[in-house]
């Protein structure tokens, strides 16, 4: 009778590895969040707030999502360690920073609302799933269900799209119904792409 090959244990990301999975994550993000602000959209957890922000105050929606992350940065630091939060540190500045550039050096002259929710939000769930492969997140709620996922095994799609929800309903204050109903298709879209690429003790990479 064969004896079936164990598993194979897994390997931790070289430093390289790491740096390249986490600007490529950063550029995706960016990309994904310049779409969805160019229609006019939101997106879910802290960059939502900040974007929602951007709409109501007219403020640099860069500076606001790094001001908006520090207090999450002391949960990072007590319940993930210092890895992960220099990692989420380093991601949401870049991020945010190169969404504030992409208009100036990309413009995007028109965009419908349905192709924003629907590519903007898919790219923002990739660059969300690349952090959370190479321990680091979005800062925010990203660092909250990372944290439970991985203490008490509870997905961070499903945790997301609860937050998610209720940033919608919040939106409807500075938003139009319309663009909202969209939005939601985006975060939708972004939760979906967590859901179905990333679940606890699937991936091998740590």
């Amino acid at each position: 009778m064969a004896v079936a090959a164990p598993a194979p244990l897994p390997q931790r990301h070289t430093v390289v590895e790491d740096i390249q999975g986490l600007v490529l994550a950063s550029l995706v993000s960016a990309l994904g969040m310049s779409i969805l602000a160019t229609g006019g959209l939101m997106v879910g957890g802290v960059a939502g707030v900040s974007l929602l922000a951007h709409y109501a105050t007219g403020w640099n929606f860069g500076l606001l999502f790094v001001l908006i992350n520090l207090p999450f940065y002391w949960i990072a630091v007590r319940r993930m360690g210092w890895e992960f939060t220099l990692k989420t540190f380093l991601a949401v500045g870049v991020t945010g920073g190169v969404a504030d550039v992409i208009p100036r050096m990309a413009p995007f002259e028109s965009m419908t609302p349905l192709f924003s929710a629907v590519f903007g939000g898919a790219l923002v769930g990739m660059g969300i799933l690349s952090f959370i492969r190479h321990r680091a997140s979005l800062g925010g709620v990203g660092i909250v269900v990372v944290w439970l996922q991985r203490s008490r095994g509870w997905s961070a799609g499903k945790l997301q799209l609860g937050f998610d929800a209720v940033l919608m309903l919040v939106s409807l204050t500075v938003l139009p119904p319309s663009k909202v109903l969209y939005s939601a298709l985006g975060v939708l879209v972004l939760n979906l792409v967590l859901l179905f690429n990333h679940r606890p003790g699937r991936y091998m990479g740590a």
